[in-house]
This record gives C-alpha cells, structure tokens and sequence, in this order.
C-alpha cells in the first residue's frame, strides 16, 4: 500500500466537492447568502491580511469548531442557512477540508479555486490582522 501524494488528494477532493470562482462568491456575499472562513494559519492573516468578515477558523481546528459536539463548537459563528466557502492561500488546503466537512455531513458548503489570492482580486476588502 503506498502514500497517496497530497495532489492526489486534492484531485480526488476537487471530483467531490462544488468549487466557486472568485466572482461567484462576490455575488454570493454582495447577496449576504455565504459565510466565508478562511482556514490559512494565523502567520499568513499577519503577513497578508485577510477578507473583511471572514471568519478565521485555522484548518488544524476546522473539524472541532463545525462538530457541534465539540467543545469548540459556537452556533453563534455562522449561520447554517448560508453556504459555508472556505478558502486558503491557493485553494489546495481549502479543497481538503471542504471535502472533511462534506464527509461530517455538512452539505451547503464549498470552495474557492485559487484561494485568496484570487478572492483578493476581486474587489473584497482586505484587512490587516493583528498580532496579538
């Protein structure tokens, strides 16, 4: 039995999972219909900053904050009648853990082809995180 890759990974997620364009999820906030999580590490919110509104859910806790019996989990984050769009730097890391949360039961979610950086060029208000 070998190792799958990472990109088989990915390529096996991406046939499962609904991926949007950048201008897709635009719509979709300009609509108030989405809630968008970013799941890049706290390093890169620092560097880069983040989409105004996006709930920063690290991915190495993504499965415990949306586990609602988890203690990590807060009803009060997002909204269940929205689509949950996750998004990472590049769309890699994002396509995996929609494909967890799919696998959780989660059905209304989805993610970004190309990540931030596609996101930022789209007209999204980007703002600094602060170290803290």
């Amino acid at each position: 039995m070998g190792i799958k890759s990472s990109k088989t990974l990915v390529e096996n997620a991406l046939k499962e999972i609904k991926t949007l364009e950048a201008k897709e999820v635009k719509e979709l906030t300009e609509k108030n219909l989405c809630t968008l999580i970013d799941i890049r590490d706290i390093r890169e919110l620092w560097r880069d900053g983040t989409i105004k509104d996006a709930l920063h859910i690290p991915r190495g806790m993504l499965e415990f904050w949306l586990d609602p019996q988890s203690q990590y989990y807060s009803e009060e984050k997002f909204s269940k009648r929205k689509k949950l769009v996750l998004f990472c730097a590049a769309g890699m890391r994002s396509a995996l853990a929609t494909k967890t949360l799919k696998d959780m039961g989660y059905e209304n979610i989805a993610h970004v082809e190309g990540g931030f950086g596609s996101l930022s060029t789209q007209g999204f208000e980007i703002i600094n995180k602060e170290k803290k």
